[in-house]
């Protein structure tokens, strides 16, 4: 099964140190450095990954939906925000979405539908390693990394079945 991930973009730069101080200077090189650092983190774990944007400060004479690096970027349009546009590709995609957004209503609604969710900062020490490991040539060995071993779980201690669904969508991240 694919994972098809949808970030909420200015959520993630704005809650990033370094994206943040790119996104102050000029709004358009907080997206590039984004798009960029998706794309290589594209080449480690090829999953589909789209970037929402609200249209409001959209490049001018920009199309609304764009690929650039193998990330496919969309723009809200005029009177939809971009947490709308989220909200509707998890209930299309379902199961098959990991929703990437610290808005608490963005991912209820994601987790309501079906989709997995993860905050912007645990998705951002994802970026960060892959950037790392991009540097030094480590590709994924595509291994859930279990190891076996006789230490026993009660009920206890077990999740929901749906946590335990949405930890296991985002640990192939």
């Amino acid at each position: 099964m694919s994972i098809h991930i949808i970030i909420d973009g200015y959520n993630l730069i704005r809650n990033s140190a370094a994206l943040r101080e790119l996104d102050r200077q000029d709004i358009q090189l907080g997206r590039d450095a984004l798009v960029n650092m998706l794309a290589a983190y594209k080449k480690i774990k090829p999953h589909k990954i789209t970037v929402v944007f609200d249209g409001i400060n959209a490049p001018p004479f920009s199309s609304r939906r764009d690929a650039s690096k193998g990330i496919q970027v969309i723009f809200s349009r005029p009177g939809q925000t971009a947490d709308s546009v989220i909200k509707q590709m998890a209930r299309k995609q379902k199961e098959k979405a990991v929703v990437v957004s610290s808005d608490r209503q963005v991912a209820d609604s994601a987790f309501a539908s079906g989709s997995a969710t993860m905050p912007v900062s645990e998705f951002e020490d994802k970026l960060l390693m892959a950037e790392y490991a991009a540097l030094k040539g480590v590709q994924d060995e595509g291994g859930s990394g279990w190891i076996p071993t006789t230490r026993k779980k009660g009920p206890s201690r077990r999740l929901s079945k749906s946590k335990r669904r949405n930890r296991a969508k985002t640990r192939k991240l």
